[in-house]
């Protein structure tokens, strides 16, 4: 792309896709179409010198509106959240396939170049994932398939839809497969956060109401990497511009349990908690981390924040939401 490229960020009104807006409009970027189907007032990011319309992107028409006159296209777009959200909304999470599929239908009638798809770690192979201590993901380990119910099932088959796509019809595909991506300006209540937003919710709940107690999903044993969102987006943004259209992990390769995590938010806000384990609640796989081999090796790429830098920037925004509220 160059700075007078015809882009679409589709689901641009939310998390990495809000990101990805700022990050083009702070590079100069001018002709910048950004759609979500919230109202805006839910966006967590809206630069009024771009042209935003909210659009639910299921419709097939509406994707043709949305596309019109672009021909660089970021689809950030999904019904998902965090593992309370996707566990138990498997049905939801995949109706995300009728945006890949109407957006990839109308980039080809209107000729677009490129097409970037937003995948994730959830497409690997579950029997990969049984142990805290899992061996790091490298790409083929999506294969034989197994992924996460529901969400990983749509992202995997969205992947090949733009592989294919490519082989017959032309259009650039570049996927990214994102490991838990997380930092500021995004979900932190509501059910549809994840991991880092959720547990400096209730680390700064306990700051400020003192009550030390707070409430972990499983036995905090389970263990993720976690990709702070600068590192993503400019990940995001050197695959886009590359010449790899197969699916790319981006991700941290620093693996810690959430029971870590929590140390380190209790390192941050300076207080002692009280840990209370739900083994009921949805936990997801056992284990997750990056294998960043191949990224490395031809784009060198690998993520620069560290978790406590990244969990601190992310905990002291989320405490001033937490604060405002209360």
């Amino acid at each position: 792309m160059n700075k007078d490229s015809e882009v679409l960020v589709a689901g641009g009104g939310g998390f990495i896709g809000g990101w990805l807006v700022r990050s083009l409009h702070d590079q100069g970027y001018t002709n910048v179409r950004v759609v979500d189907s919230k109202p805006m007032s839910n966006w967590y990011q809206v630069f009024d010198d771009y042209d935003n319309q909210v659009l639910d992107l299921k419709d097939a028409q509406n994707c043709k509106t949305a596309i019109k006159g672009k021909n660089q296209v970021f689809n950030m777009a999904a019904d998902m959240g965090g593992m309370g959200f996707i566990e138990l909304h498997k049905a939801e999470c995949m109706l995300s396939v009728l945006i890949n599929t109407n957006l990839l239908e109308a980039a080809k009638a209107e000729g677009a170049e490129r097409f970037f798809f937003a995948s994730s770690a959830c497409v690997y192979n579950a029997d990969k994932q049984d142990t805290p201590d899992v061996v790091a993901l490298k790409e083929s380990d999506a294969y034989p398939a197994m992924p996460e119910d529901g969400y990983g099932w749509e992202k995997l088959f969205s992947e090949r839809m733009v592989r294919h796509f490519q082989e017959d019809y032309g259009i650039q595909g570049r996927t990214a497969r994102y490991h838990n991506v997380y930092g500021p300006e995004g979900t932190w209540q509501g059910g549809r956060e994840k991991a880092p937003a959720a547990l400096s919710r209730k680390v700064a709940i306990a700051a400020i109401t003192g009550d030390p107690i707070i409430n972990i999903w499983g036995d905090g044993e389970q263990t993720r990497s976690f990709t702070y969102i600068d590192d993503a987006i400019y990940g995001t943004e050197l695959l886009y511009n590359s010449d790899l259209d197969r699916p790319v992990n981006i991700g941290s390769d620093q693996q810690v349990s959430l029971n870590q995590v929590v140390d380190i938010l209790e390192d941050i806000s300076g207080i002692k908690l009280t840990r209370k384990y739900q083994l009921d609640a949805p936990k997801g796989v056992r284990g997750r981390s990056s294998d960043n081999t191949y990224i490395k090796e031809q784009l060198g790429w690998a993520p620069s924040i560290t978790l406590q830098e990244g969990l601190e920037k992310t905990f002291r925004w989320v405490y001033d939401q937490v604060a405002k509220q209360a």
